[in-house]
């Protein structure tokens, strides 16, 4: 026994420091960690339901005090199994005493900025629902719950308060491994994600401010109705999916620094584990209980992955292990109440959740408060010209005629030095509670017998001075504007005067002339042609066989500054091949197409072996070339190839007959 204490010890020792590496540390103290807090757990024994089948049998669970009870062992009747807990509630506990005792005394965390969560976990058909809302007789935890919370609020957040606090709800369902909004059922699944801080968050999810119990019924209720039930052989209302109520407190300091506190409250009323041979779930409710084991089998694998201080915890696995994040290992007071049913019948499914119970008390959280800073930045403060300027610059500044109408008569000396002039009383777009403490600042040194607050009534040597040198660098610089705008006239004036005179003048300033655009030129094109064809072109001085002759194009040029066009001779090329030639060239291709084999056929440019069997297949089908032009009519070719055969064929087989006349 004592072997099996000292174990036990070391495992929780092994949870707390695995826990310490996975919480964040605190934001108000960053070199502080934060204390560590085991999640409490409570078990409640509900009593024999009426009309149900054994309820005339002694139960199999008995209580033995507040905090422990013990169960028959299946493996030997004569043993019983004990466990303890941080309370047990029995068969005659009502809904005041499990609040009470478990749940209300998390709730002052909320209000120091940090997270809180209450889980109903048990089979199905053992009470989760009714512990977890109750009746309208008897409420459960949520509305007792809300009731208080929104109470507290109001008395911390009143007037003369140092904090304002407002509270908002949202209020979801995971059904078969989607997250929706109750509140807006028509959002879809929704996704979970995670902030920079750790922090998770569901984009896209309703929240409702409420300041009332009445406002928290106005949208609760309603969305009640849109959670997920159906009727089995054990329940008649079984919940088909797991329900989360957010409840998010807001904070904010009224004076400086201006901090912000938030606190969440998760309220979780868990689907409870099936066994299908005893519920006779088929089809979808099958498929619903296949869903709630499965993500409670994830559950039970994070608690033991953290009693256990492995490296990786599966989170991730299930939507509902995902947001339980905070609760279990997380940064949250958390609170289990585990139910269970005295039925024999329900034997195995109550040693279950007592044992993940067990395992569940061992999981250490961090919580921490969740605070920051807000940086408030002051209205500018708008002083008129007078206040800008000393005394003696604003005497300066009014006319002669100013001073003369303004005081007629001098006034009477103040009564008392608390009524002087201070330019601070004029400051009405400051902060209140700034304002306020600099004005009893002006009333003291009042008081002490200055002359106001120099520093602000009076500017100083050097103010002066400065101001005085940007009054006269202001002037210089309009001086200088003056004499220019005088040159630029007399310029303009000499411009009006006669040609000559303007051009014998040196001092006449002429414009700059203006820069002819020109068009740029397009590329020169010259075609190559058989080395042998230009020699022999060189030899004969009366051969007529241009291949490229040179002639000038006239172009028109723009300028900017002139009115008419220019014109500029232009050099380009073009194609001259003599008549005789070409048309030997014509001859040469049309014989070949005619009395050509295949093989003669793709000695031609552009022509291979396909090409040239469909030549020669149309040739015997429809008899011989009339002309060149005639090879469109052969399918497989068209316009352009042909176009572009003849100029590669005409002046390739002309070069060779000039080379070779036979």
């Amino acid at each position: 026994m004592d072997a099996g204490g000292t174990a036990q010890l070391r495992r929780r020792g092994m949870a707390a420091n695995s826990g310490a590496g996975r919480c964040r540390l605190s934001k108000v103290g960053a070199g502080r960690r934060p204390p560590p807090a085991r999640v409490r757990v409570a078990v409640r024994l509900r009593p024999f339901v009426d009309g149900t089948a054994g309820a005339g049998d002694p139960p199999c669970v008995r209580g033995l005090d507040s905090c422990s009870l013990e169960i028959a062992n299946w493996r030997n009747h004569q043993e019983t199994l004990k466990y303890q807990f941080d309370a047990f509630y029995g068969e005659r506990s009502s809904q005041q005493d499990i609040y009470v005792g478990s749940v209300q005394p998390i709730l002052r965390h909320l209000l120091e900025g940090q997270n809180a969560s209450v889980l109903a976990y048990g089979p199905t058909g053992a009470g989760k629902t009714h512990t977890m809302l109750g009746s309208p007789e008897q409420p459960g935890v949520i509305p007792r719950a809300l009731m208080d919370l929104l109470q507290l609020t109001r008395e911390e957040g009143g007037e003369g308060r140092p904090w304002a606090l407002s509270v908002s709800m949202s209020y979801l369902e995971i059904y078969q491994e989607k997250v929706l909004d109750l509140l807006n059922p028509a959002s879809g699944d929704l996704v979970i994600r995670e902030d920079c801080r750790g922090n998770i968050l569901i984009p896209g999810l309703t929240q409702k401010p409420i300041t009332s119990f009445a406002d928290f019924e106005r949208h609760f209720l309603p969305a009640s109705r849109n959670r997920t039930v159906g009727a089995t052989r054990l329940n008649q209302r079984s919940s088909r999916s797991h329900a989360v109520l957010l409840v998010k407190v807001d904070q904010q300091e009224r004076l400086a620094p201006f901090r912000q506190r938030e606190g969440k409250l998760y309220l979780i009323d868990l689907a409870g584990s099936e066994d299908n041979r005893r519920t006779g779930n088929k089809g979808l409710r099958l498929k619903e209980s296949g869903a709630i084991n499965s993500s409670l089998f994830v559950l039970g694998k994070v608690v033991d992955a953290l009693n256990q201080g492995l490296p990786r915890v599966p989170y991730r696995d299930s939507k509902l292990t995902r947001l339980l994040q905070d609760s279990l290992g997380g940064s949250a007071h958390s609170i289990l109440i585990a139910n269970i049913a005295p039925e024999r019948r329900f034997y195995l499914d109550t040693v279950s959740a007592l044992n993940f119970a067990a395992r569940s008390k061992e999981v250490i959280n961090r919580p921490f408060t969740n605070e920051s800073l807000q940086l408030r930045v002051l209205a500018p403060v708008k002083l008129s010209q007078k206040e800008l300027l000393g005394p003696s610059e604003a005497k300066r500044a009014r006319g002669p005629e100013e001073e003369e109408i303004g005081s007629p008569e001098p006034t009477a000396a103040p009564a008392s030095t608390s009524q002087k002039f201070s330019p601070l009383q004029k400051l009405s777009n400051m902060d209140p509670a700034l304002l306020e403490r600099l004005l009893s600042l002006d009333r003291l040194l009042g008081s002490q017998g200055s002359q106001g607050t120099h520093g602000l009534n009076t500017p100083r040597r050097e103010q002066m001075m400065l101001m005085k040198t940007m009054e006269e660098k202001d002037l210089e610089i309009e001086r200088l504007k003056m004499k220019q705008k005088e040159l630029e006239a007399k310029v303009l004036a000499q411009e009006a005067v006669d040609p000559k005179d303007k051009e014998n003048s040196p001092a006449v300033l002429r414009p700059l002339a203006r820069r002819t655009v020109t068009v740029a030129k397009p590329l020169k094109k010259a075609v190559v042609m058989p080395l042998q064809l230009i020699q022999e072109q060189a030899a004969s001085p009366n051969a007529e066989i241009h291949i490229l002759k040179k002639r000038g194009r006239k172009r028109k040029l723009e300028s900017l500054g002139a009115s008419e066009p220019e014109e500029k001779a232009e050099d380009c090329w073009e194609l001259q091949i003599n008549p005789e030639l070409l048309a030997h060239g014509r001859q040469k291709i049309l014989d070949l197409l005619n009395e050509g084999s295949a093989r003669d056929l793709r000695s031609l440019q552009r022509i291979g072996q396909k090409k040239a069997q469909l030549i020669v297949g149309w040739r015997e089908l429809h008899g011989p070339f009339s002309q060149v032009e005639d090879l469109e009519r052969v399918e497989g070719i068209s316009g352009k190839q042909m176009e572009s055969f003849l100029k590669a064929n005409i002046l390739g087989l002309a070069a060779r007959h000039r080379c070779d006349p036979s």
